[in-house]
């Protein structure tokens, strides 16, 4: 057999002459394979080969995500995290009920989706992570600085709670679970045993699976404050380890990798609520838990705050603003339809939000019949809901180790596909900036895990969970909403809403309809505005039960959002003092795409005309 490579170019006798297209970059190929049959006759097979495909500058064409469903569940599953079973639920049930999904799904419709949409289809246009897009309006690159930081600061405590899942994982394989009763090493004398003590008093004493959490996991009380942390918690530590060697190596190969993990980790969690939820409406009292849940108090709408945490609830949960959306679209075909991939996710995501409600009140009403106390007493969110509530109603279930373990697995899915989504916006967000960092992906993921474990062991001290709630508070509060905000503004108005829509058109071949334009140039900057001014005019300082933070901890949280914030006016300053020219000029090439900057020598800026900021 002869095997022989000639350019096209010398075999258009063989194959016919392929039409350019966009897509096509570099030369091709055709190898000619010539087989001698036994009885003299010979066969000619051709095959066109393509070789690595690189763009105009040189580099190697951006890798895709192996099939669509990777990219879908990856979104869902970053999307979709421990805040839908501990944050939605008791929202839910605090602010009306049923009533409280009339301003949910508004501010969705609103605000919620277009945000979505408008992350997925700048990433998926300019196909690189969130400070790269800019380069359709350089001025505002320090927007996308600031959403790497905020990425990268949520990974200093997120991967905490994921550790502390493994740590309760671990600690479910026994036969008698660790948070039933007081007479452990670490119960204190105001520990009270609901399972032998049934009168209400008890629910002011400190429960044994409260105590588990703060005393037996934490050691919280081997600390005085957030000035006394002491050494990391070898336990801890070692859950902790374990958590980032499996983001490496989950992450250490880029989406080809990390598309495959996620077939687990985004599947896993709605197979155990399934589970969780069949167990828990078959126990006594879920029923009355379930009703509460739902029950309608439209009276509760005339309160701002049923409002405004409902405004919250959505900026937070569909994972706008992290990088993550913008990182995980970018590595989407050109063509991929990403308007029906926002409607479906974020569909997805809030959808799953209310069912979890089921799963928590079908529990947390057994909790309340089991101990013949009111709903209110026992219902609560964030950690004290799966690391307390949670733990101690599955431990009286009959087989209650096993409950155990499927419940901290689900709870390990939820964090660790969400915790790989913000490690890739940091990743991809750098790697694309500063190019020669493709090259040694392997070794710079490496790097950011390992920096984020060195800084995460201040969170495994006895006093870490004063730390854990200093960057749980600060970290992606303000500065999250200022981030998308800025991002929204960039688009829509300097960009240009149509200019954008056009960029949509493109890839799928449909316009987006004028409400969606609408929304993404009126209706959300000035319900982000709202909400910016709003995390500003409400702010509380941070505190744990009845220990109140001192002066220099609110400073170092508020320097450490500042500095997040800080990105874009800080890169917009040296933007302008580095580009050469007058200042006009310098701010016509700052806020013109870098494909147009020949138009701004010849004097067209399309952003120093009337119809740029009017048209829609």
């Amino acid at each position: 057999m002869v095997t022989e490579r000639v350019p096209v170019s010398l075999m258009s006798s063989v194959v016919a002459p392929e039409k350019p297209t966009s897509n096509t970059m570099g030369p091709k190929e055709v190898e000619l394979i010539l087989v001698k049959e036994q009885n003299g006759v010979q066969l000619t097979s051709t095959t066109l080969v393509t070789p690595t495909q690189t763009d105009p500058s040189g580099e190697e064409e951006r890798e895709t995500w192996g099939k669509k469903i990777d990219f879908l569940l990856s979104v869902i599953g970053f999307a979709v995290d421990l805040a839908n079973v501990w944050r939605f639920p008791y929202l839910c049930y605090k602010n009306g009920g049923g009533a409280f999904l009339v301003p949910y799904l508004f501010f969705m419709v609103i605000a919620g989706m277009p945000l979505f949409y408008m992350e997925l289809a700048l990433g998926q246009y300019n196909r690189e992570g969130a400070a790269g897009v800019w380069k359709i309006c350089p001025i505002f690159k320090g927007v996308g600085f600031t959403v790497i930081l905020i990425s990268l600061y949520v990974g200093f405590y997120y991967n905490v709670i994921i550790s502390w899942a493994l740590f309760y994982l671990f600690s479910s394989f026994t036969g008698e679970l660790p948070w039933v009763h007081c007479n452990n090493t670490w119960n204190s004398p105001n520990c009270s045993d609901w399972a032998d003590n049934s009168s209400g008093s008890d629910i002011y004493k400190a429960t044994p699976a409260q105590e588990y959490f703060e005393r037996g996991v934490l050691h919280i009380q081997d600390s005085n404050g957030i000035d006394d942390l002491g050494r990391p918690r070898w336990q801890l530590t070692s859950c902790l380890a374990v958590v980032i060697v499996l983001l490496y190596f989950s992450l250490w190969k880029g989406v080809k990798t990390s598309g495959k993990v996620v077939w687990i980790t985004a599947t896993m969690p709605y197979v155990v609520l399934t589970v969780l939820l069949l167990r828990g409406v078959t126990l006594p009292g879920a029923i009355d838990g379930i009703k509460a849940y739902l029950s309608v108090d439209f009276l509760r709408l005339c309160d701002a705050k049923v409002w405004i945490e409902a405004a919250t609830q959505i900026c937070f949960s569909l994972g706008v603003g992290f990088g993550v959306l913008i990182a995980f679209s970018s590595y989407n075909k050109f063509s991929n339809n990403c308007y029906r991939d926002a409607i479906i996710t974020s569909s997805i995501n809030s959808l799953t939000s209310f069912f979890s409600g089921f799963v928590v009140f079908s529990f947390l009403g057994y909790m309340s019949y089991k101990h013949n106390v009111a709903l209110d007493k026992v219902a609560r969110d964030g950690a004290g809901l799966v690391f307390v509530i949670y733990p101690e109603a599955i431990a009286t279930l009959p087989g209650s180790s096993v409950w155990a373990v499927i419940f901290f697995i689900m709870l390990l899915t939820l964090g660790i596909d969400s915790a790989m989504g913000g490690m890739e916006s940091v990743i991809t967000g750098l790697i694309d900036e500063f190019r020669f960092l493709h090259k040694h992906r392997e070794l710079f993921t490496l790097l950011i895990v390992v920096a984020t474990f060195l800084i995460s062991l201040f969170c495994v001290t006895n006093g870490g969970m004063y730390v854990f709630t200093l960057l749980d508070h600060f970290a992606a509060g303000t500065s999250i909403l200022f981030g998308v905000l800025i991002e929204a503004i960039g688009i829509a108005w300097f960009y240009g809403v149509d200019r954008f829509s056009d960029d949509i058109e493109e890839m799928i071949g449909q316009r987006p309809g004028m409400y969606w334009r609408l929304c993404w140039k009126f209706v959300s900057p000035c319900f982000l505005l709202f909400m910016v001014v709003v995390s500003f005019a409400t702010f509380n300082p941070p505190s744990y039960g009845s220990y109140m933070f001192p002066p220099w901890a609110n400073m170092v949280g508020w320097c450490l959002a500042m500095s997040s914030m800080a990105m874009v006016p800080l890169y917009a300053i040296y933007k302008l003092c580095t580009l050469p020219g007058k200042f006009c000029d310098r701010l016509a090439y700052a806020i013109t795409p870098e494909t147009e900057h020949h138009l701004v020598d010849s004097g067209e800026v399309r952003q120093f005309t009337l119809h740029h900021w009017l048209v829609v």
